[in-house]
């Protein structure tokens, strides 16, 4: 279903509610060769911010996942050659996803690399979300999609971005408005105590995945910069609503990409197209900012692409975003030296981060889910795992409104 949920808000589809069939045989039932640690499983463990935030009322616990593209998968062999063949199987990566998201009771779930959509909205109707899917165009079969715990939203508007329309590739983008309920589906069926607060909270969701090439610099930087300017147009036509962002945005901590997003401005200038993602430096930062630049030269179509405009030298955004993980100390062992995961992405040719979850100030991280450490990675050898559905990690975080949490 390739442009389900494409087009305008009226023209955007909900999937219907269908009852979910478990597969004849599950990942844990099945007889797996234990040449490997593919066995081997650390959990995840939640941290909490050093801020006591539990008397918030409101709170929204939100996913960004990669979910790893059946098609990547097939199509990609030798990135996975460490990887039982059982755990690479659809049937038995969907399970372990449902099992693994159930486990956190998301209000909202950002996927990205989708192509199986249907199995998604199959078991997630059942398990009580709606969502919509924005394939990407040209020839690949993945896309986005979003999805929302149908008892605390209402959904307001959505709006897709299909990056090809402005020149820049096949990816796309998700922008929904979303409307809390005045039932909270955590307090079994009673009415909020406050359901004048909670019926006025309005969000908006952005959900992107970002063009994989390091040297098109100028075409990532200018997909986030769209992304980031409607999403911009969109909150403030909505009466500046509180924002979260998350994605696979394919690039790694403290890159010239990610600097963009948390500062606001970048002067293309000064870094060099095929490096401004940073993915030439596999989670040890410092051989990033170590690179000898060959190249600070931008061709006019490259500047118009990143920058929007034809003589453009800059980029700015008006969000004030904030990384969720950098707002929640963790462990050495999952993070770097600045606060971000050390990895959310494994497989044979990367290890590192490329996956975030970034948030307006006017919402506050309570709590986040660790990663795993380096060393708990490579015991595995390799993503997907027994436990693990895809080569990425989930990012979840718990956030809170910052209006609750001050003068209480």
């Amino acid at each position: 279903m390739r442009n389900h949920g494409a087009g305008e808000y009226n023209h955007y589809q909900f999937a219907k509610k269908r009852k979910w069939d478990p597969p004849n045989e599950s990942c844990s039932s099945k007889k797996i060769k234990r040449s490997s640690n593919q066995h081997y499983h650390v959990p995840r463990k939640w941290v909490y911010a050093n801020d006591d935030y539990s008397h918030c009322k409101d709170r929204v616990v939100f996913v960004s996942y990669n979910i790893l593209g059946v098609e990547n998968a097939t199509n990609h062999p030798d990135l996975y050659y460490k990887v039982p063949q059982e755990f690479l199987d659809w049937d038995c990566r969907k399970e372990q996803i449902r099992l693994e998201i159930a486990k956190y009771n998301p209000s909202i779930l950002c996927f990205q690399e989708v192509d199986r959509y249907d199995d998604l909205d199959k078991f997630l109707q059942q398990d009580g979300y709606t969502g919509v899917y924005q394939a990407r165009t040209g020839d690949s079969c993945d896309g986005c999609a979003t999805f929302w715990k149908t008892e605390q939203f209402t959904v307001l508007h959505v709006e897709n971005i299909e990056f090809k329309k402005f020149g820049l590739r096949d990816n796309v983008a998700q922008l929904c408005v979303l409307k809390m309920n005045n039932k909270d589906p955590n307090r079994c069926g009673e009415e909020s105590p406050t359901p004048g607060l909670m019926s006025s909270r309005i969000l908006l969701v952005g959900n992107i995945h970002v063009l994989f090439n390091p040297k098109r610099g100028d075409i990532k930087l200018g997909q986030v910069r769209l992304f980031l300017e409607k999403a911009h147009e969109l909150s403030q036509q909505w009466g500046n609503i509180p924002t979260i962002l998350g994605g696979d945005l394919n690039s790694m901590p403290q890159s010239a990409m990610y600097n963009f997003l948390a500062s606001s401005e970048l002067d293309i200038r000064s870094h060099e197209r095929r490096i401004i993602s940073g993915q030439i430096a596999p989670f040890e930062y410092p051989r990033y900012t170590s690179y000898k630049r060959n190249n600070m030269r931008w061709s006019a179509e490259e500047s118009r692409l990143a920058t929007g405009t034809k003589s453009g030298t800059h980029v700015k955004h008006q969000l004030k975003l904030r990384s969720a993980y950098l707002g929640v100390p963790g462990s050495p062992r999952t993070r770097d030296i600045y606060g971000e995961p050390l990895a959310t992405s494994y497989h044979s040719r990367f290890l590192g981060t490329v996956d975030y979850i970034w948030h307006t100030e006017d919402l506050v991280p309570v709590r986040v889910l660790e990663t795993l450490s380096i060393d708990n990675l490579r015991q595995l050898g390799g993503l997907p795992s027994k436990n693990w559905g895809s080569d990425h990690l989930a990012l979840v975080c718990e956030l809170a409104f910052l209006g609750d949490c001050i003068g209480d």
